[in-house]
């Protein structure tokens, strides 16, 4: 058992740098499965008043092995990272405009470059997430951050290692530029921190943590994370823009190491996404509001077994989430929610079937476009976006 906890942590942390993705170009048109708490309510598509058939449009980088998706802003453009065999580098980031065009990017160069993972976008376009370098043999991390105009400035946090698996790991901007993440020091030991647009950071550690992760940053510079305590469980956390940090733990959460509550998400009404791990390993959703009020929820249709489940990823101005979850059988399908509770899950055409294969949402725009990847059969990775 403690095997599999630690192969589950890890999937769970190579989802949340971007593991997933790959991709080619189609249109289609695709009908919801909703599902809702009050069958009589007539349901919206994502809370916006369109019952209309949403459309699918897949897409490839222009040369990859592989399409990862990891994020979409409020206008559509969307940020992830691919994979390719040319050159000395294996893995490039990309930015998608909302008009379907595709520019490509390394953070770095070099001969021990290794290649980009890029997470998190602004609604300018603005992009962060980090780079390795192959000093030792997994590399060493280093965060970067590029401007609208394709201007990239690399970074590491202050205490930050620079061995095998140290270094800085950028996950989140927000519209001034300030960046969030984590940081792993010489003995391995995670930390949260924060990057000013000026290029200052700030450190930081939930009280209490052993380690500390920094997901998301709203517009406000409040930041969702979670953090780890001396037990190995799992809390969830909101850092005001003052310094300040409440911690909290969704109803429900496991109080075993690997387990408990993770906030992946934050939006500028200060609303939390994020998903809870049970006693048993199951995962589960959950919305926080500012005020504190946490209302957990599972997807119909989600597995019930050890690392199955309803995982949440990102949540928009409105409150609308964007997710997925494995079935009974290990297949993964995509999901929205909005504040009302009307869940929708759907499938992107030409996902695979199998298990571990399938359909991952990652982010969500305003009032509503879904973006993120699926696995087709042959286990091939390929971006896409679901919008009105």
């Amino acid at each position: 058992m403690k095997k599999a906890r630690i192969a589950l942590r890890s999937l769970e942390r190579e989802r949340r740098l971007g593991g997933m993705g790959f991709a080619r170009m189609a249109v289609l048109c695709f009908c919801f499965a909703f599902v809702s708490g009050t069958p009589a309510q007539q349901p919206e598509v994502a809370g916006t008043g369109d019952t209309t058939n949403p459309t699918f449009t897949t897409f490839d980088v222009p040369a990859a092995t592989g399409t990862s998706v990891s994020g979409i802003n409020a206008v559509g453009t969307i940020v992830g990272s691919y994979g390719h065999t040319t050159g000395t580098v294996s893995v490039s980031g990309f930015v998608r405009a909302a008009s379907g065009a595709i520019t490509s990017f390394d953070a770095s160069s070099g001969t021990l470059y290794l290649g980009t993972t890029a997470l998190g976008i602004n609604t300018a376009g603005a992009l962060t997430g980090y780079y390795t370098i192959d000093v030792a043999p997994f590399g060493a991390y280093y965060g970067f951050v590029r401007d609208v105009d394709g201007t990239i400035s690399t970074f590491n946090a202050s205490g930050a290692g620079t061995g095998s698996g140290q270094g800085t790991l950028a996950w989140s901007i927000n519209a001034a530029g300030a960046v969030t993440g984590d940081y792993i020091d010489a003995s391995g030991v995670v930390h949260g921190f924060v990057r000013a647009a000026g290029g200052t950071t700030t450190t930081f550690d939930a009280p209490g943590a052993a380690w500390t992760y920094g997901y998301s940053i709203n517009d406000g510079g409040v930041i969702a994370g979670s953090y780890a305590d001396a037990t190995g469980v799992e809390h969830g956390f909101a850092r005001g823009a003052d310094g300040a940090i409440t911690s909290f733990d969704a109803p429900g959460a496991g109080t075993t190491a690997e387990q408990g509550t993770n906030p992946l998400s934050i939006n500028n009404a200060g609303t939390i996404g994020g998903y809870y791990k049970d006693a048993n390993y199951v995962f589960h959703g959950f919305v926080r509001t500012a005020s504190g009020a946490i209302t957990t929820f599972d997807v119909p249709g989600a597995g019930t077994g050890f690392g199955q489940g309803t995982y949440v990823y990102g949540i928009n101005a409105a409150g609308v989430i964007a997710g997925y979850y494995p079935d009974a059988n290990g297949r993964y399908h995509g999901f929205v929610r909005n504040p009302g509770g009307v869940i929708a899950t759907f499938e992107a055409p030409g996902a695979g079937t199998a298990e571990g294969y399938g359909t991952y949402a990652f982010g969500i725009s305003y009032p509503w476009a879904v973006a993120g990847s699926y696995s087709d059969a042959n286990g091939v990775e390929h971006g896409y976006v679901l919008a009105p």
